[in-house]
């Protein structure tokens, strides 16, 4: 505790139900001093002043991790396989296709396609990949897909600007892509957790870019290892930032670390914390309408209190993850009624947050 005086932390919740923007400093304050049950509160009025209060959004989509060779080499993944090990996979197009067909049947037609950095596939895979999906499933199967790192890949491999890179892929069957590898946008962090990728100003080159070229997406931030405070808060900011020059995330995700490989040190982050960074991301980012708590990653208790806490979806139901352990939803009905059971309305809509029913 730094010490900042009580009733200043909920002056500075007063100005965030006020409409006004709250800055770095008061930011850091509320981490740092704030009482989360007066953050989550302040952070569920704005949230029914955005979104529908008496609902909660949920989506169904199929991860295909098309390849586990990687040669970025994150400190905190067991997922990756050494390129040239003979250990790992690589999907061919017939076997994404058949994935998504299951999908399709179980009432998902959107995919999340991502991979490990494999420069070893040539560009060619990703769009045959893409367009058999589209011609198969159909049209309007949504594809979200790949992350920064994957896409600077792309840049590498096939000697094109990012831009007609993503030219090349929307005219494939792109249609949105995640913000994904951002964990700690800090690049002290970055040098823990992944030298190999994507700096700060890389991932926010192509972010921005992607958005310029009308790919919208989400962002996240996943906090619970050697990150300070300071570090979220600065996560933050630099999305805000982003958010405020292109209006590209449709949502935020604040998630957690899971211990996966001994070379990575990942603290206990007790719930009150958790709800309460949710809830500064919900009053921080005054700019994205949609906060989501996974419950993939963090389960039905935390989840049911996040709902109550700013967040206005429950980012499921995903079929297959191989990367994370998953706690989440696996069907249409369990989503439903764990929604219902937390008090709310169950809405069903698409990665760009269109609803569908």
């Amino acid at each position: 505790m730094r010490g900042t005086d009580i009733n200043h932390t909920q002056q500075i919740l007063d100005r965030a139900l006020d409409g006004k923007r709250i800055s770095v400093k008061e930011a850091l304050e509320l981490y740092y001093d704030g009482d989360f049950l007066a953050i989550a509160g302040c952070a569920q009025e704005i949230r029914g002043r955005k979104t529908n209060p008496a609902a909660v959004t949920y989506t169904m989509f199929r991860v295909v991790n098309y390849t586990n060779y990687c040669n970025v080499d994150c400190s905190f993944c067991s997922f990756k396989d050494e390129i040239g090990s003979g250990k790992g996979y690589v999907l061919t197009r017939e076997q994404i296709v058949d994935k998504m067909k299951e999908a399709a049947e179980m009432g998902a037609n959107q995919m999340f396609l991502q991979g490990g950095v494999n420069p070893e596939l040539p560009f060619d895979y990703y769009l045959d990949a893409m367009r058999a999906v589209k011609e198969t499933i159909g049209a309007n199967t949504h594809i979200r897909a790949f992350s920064p790192v994957e896409l600077m890949n792309m840049e590498k491999i096939t000697g094109k600007s990012l831009r007609d890179v993503l030219r090349i892929l929307k005219e494939a069957g792109l249609d949105s892509v995640p913000g994904a590898g951002a964990e700690i946008l800090s690049d002290r962090m970055r040098n823990i957790l992944s030298p190999k990728k994507a700096t700060t100003e890389e991932w926010v080159r192509v972010m921005e870019t992607c958005h310029e070229e009308g790919l919208p997406g989400s962002a996240n931030v996943v906090f619970g290892s050697e990150e300070t405070k300071d570090e979220i808060i600065d996560h933050l900011n630099t999305i805000r930032d982003l958010q405020d020059r292109t209006g590209g995330f449709r949502s935020f995700i604040p998630w957690t670390f899971q211990k996966q490989t001994k070379r990575f040190f990942v603290r206990d982050v007790p719930a009150h914390e958790y709800i309460k960074v949710l809830g500064i991301c919900r009053i921080f980012l005054d700019n994205i309408d949609h906060i989501e708590t996974s419950l993939m990653v963090l389960g039905q208790g935390v989840g049911d209190i996040a709902l109550h806490s700013g967040a206005d979806d429950i980012s499921s139901i995903v079929i297959e993850e191989n990367v994370l352990k998953s706690y989440g939803l696996k069907t249409e009905d369990k989503a439903k009624i764990f929604i219902q059971e937390s008090g709310f309305h169950p809405v069903k809509r698409d990665l760009n947050y269109n609803i569908l029913t």
